[in-house]
């Protein structure tokens, strides 16, 4: 146990992490005065439960008989995303808590080439963990959602390296409660020299290269290692940074947030920010994802945020101009602060970026005959119209007869030529119904 201990304090100390900080001081008191004694915290008893024990969906076996690494589920992929993130966690035992972002990538490579797998599901509940290895993994995100729908569901948590992750999905969908944010990046320094001096114990360290022992924890930081820690700090930020604009695009870029200063945001406040894109429960995303069809105008998904293109573009125009209301800090007694001026301006402008991006999906080539699943790319992902073309000219088009019953379904068409008679919906609809029985007709004598 000491030396896991070690190993443990070597990640988490003098190295940036991209952490919820209420989760760096719970680690911080933790090690404090503990390295090689009492460490009853992290305990590897039969008490404390594996990332994978809070679900209960979906199966390793596969079609054929054999054991698969992921569980999937009527096709989709069911990823954990879990506890403290790591880059290589293969000395630690899952029961731990820490779930490796080597194991996640080794599970999306394998959803990637599997093809009984049509799509990918984060099941995302992290306080996020170190910085190391974070947006490697979340290229290897973006690279599987040009061929594969990937979906981030948030159920508690998606905080720094963890929205990270979320970030380069196809979509993030949370639940009423979800915190995500702590778009930022901490670094512990443990100053241990007043302790070992009570003590009457006094370090000497003989080394070679003047900055061979910079941030020991045996003595104070000095001015010029302060500078240096915080400069490596901003390097990690600026990727974090460029991770999640890498990601989620004009929903949320890198000025918007950074304008975000690393607050954590609750719920509706995460969507309207761009934070996450709707609401809904696990089994209702689930569900959608196992549907092989969707209907045309409006998505199919049950419950929560999810709107239709006329709708998107609608309430865009209508967006009031006035702050954001943001979720509440996690002082209670300290007051809510207001969103800078930037963050609100940056936010209009993604809007407008926004419903351009719609139109430029569902009006490309490759939409041709695939109106339907270009209007879901469009406006249930935040996929880039490059992606959402590679993704539509893989796909199969629609039949003549299924697109001409979603253009009846979806009634008289915008500029079409009508009268003042009463009813033209209902006579509109009758004469979709005719055409579609004609095309009927003529398709059974071919």
């Amino acid at each position: 146990m000491p030396g896991q201990l070690l190993r443990l304090s070597d990640r988490l100390l003098n190295t940036p992490l991209l952490i919820h900080p209420a989760k760096a001081q719970i680690i911080l008191g933790a090690l404090s005065g503990r390295i090689g004694i009492d460490a009853e915290l992290f305990s590897l008893d039969d008490t404390v439960e594996s990332p994978d024990a809070n679900r209960f969906t979906g199966s390793s076996r596969r079609a054929d008989g054999s054991s698969s690494m992921m569980r999937t589920a009527d096709g989709v992929a069911i990823i954990p995303v879990l506890d403290t993130l790591v880059n290589r966690g293969a000395w630690l035992d899952s029961r731990s808590g820490l779930t490796s972002y080597e194991g996640i990538a080794a599970q999306l490579r394998a959803a990637g080439s599997d093809p009984e797998v049509r799509s990918v599901l984060l099941d995302i509940s992290s306080p996020g963990g170190e910085a190391a290895g974070m947006a490697g993994l979340a290229d290897l995100i973006r690279s599987v959602r040009q061929t594969k729908p990937v979906t981030a569901f948030v159920n508690d948590m998606a905080a720094s390296a963890a929205f990270g992750l979320a970030s380069a999905a196809s979509e993030i969908v949370i639940s009423p409660t979800s915190i995500l944010g702590s778009i930022g990046v901490v670094m512990l320094h443990a100053d241990r020299s007043g302790e070992l001096a009570a003590q009457g114990v006094k370090p000497t360290l003989i080394f070679a290269g003047s900055h061979k022992v910079d941030g020991n924890p045996f003595e104070p930081l000095s001015d010029a290692v302060r500078a240096d820690l915080q400069a490596s700090v901003d390097a990690h930020y600026r990727q974090f940074l460029d991770t999640v604009a890498a990601g989620r695009g004009r929903k949320l870029t890198a000025d918007m947030a950074r304008a975000t200063e690393a607050r954590t945001f609750i719920g509706v406040d995460a969507v309207r920010l761009g934070l996450a894109d709707r609401i809904a429960s696990f089994d209702e995303v689930l569900a959608s994802l196992s549907q092989t069809t969707r209907p045309s105008g409006r998505t199919a998904r049950k419950g929560g945020i999810s709107m239709s293109t006329e709708d998107i573009a609608v309430a865009a125009e209508a967006a009031p101009a006035a702050p954001i209301a943001l979720a509440q800090p996690a002082r209670l007694d300290a007051p809510a602060p207001q969103p800078p001026a930037r963050l609100d301006e940056a936010v209009a402008a993604a809007r407008l970026e926004e419903r351009a991006r719609i139109r430029a999906i569902v009006n490309c080539e490759a939409a041709e005959g695939r109106g339907k699943q270009a209007l879901m790319l469009a406006t249930e992902t935040a996929l880039s119209v490059t992606e959402a073309e590679k993704i539509l000219a893989a796909s199969p088009k629609e039949s003549r007869v299924e697109a001409l019953a979603q253009r009846a379904a979806a009634g008289p068409e915008f500029g079409s030529n009508r009268d003042d008679r009463p009813n033209p919906t209902a006579r509109a609809e009758e004469g979709w119904k005719r055409a579609i029985a004609n095309a009927n007709r003529r398709f059974a004598r071919t």
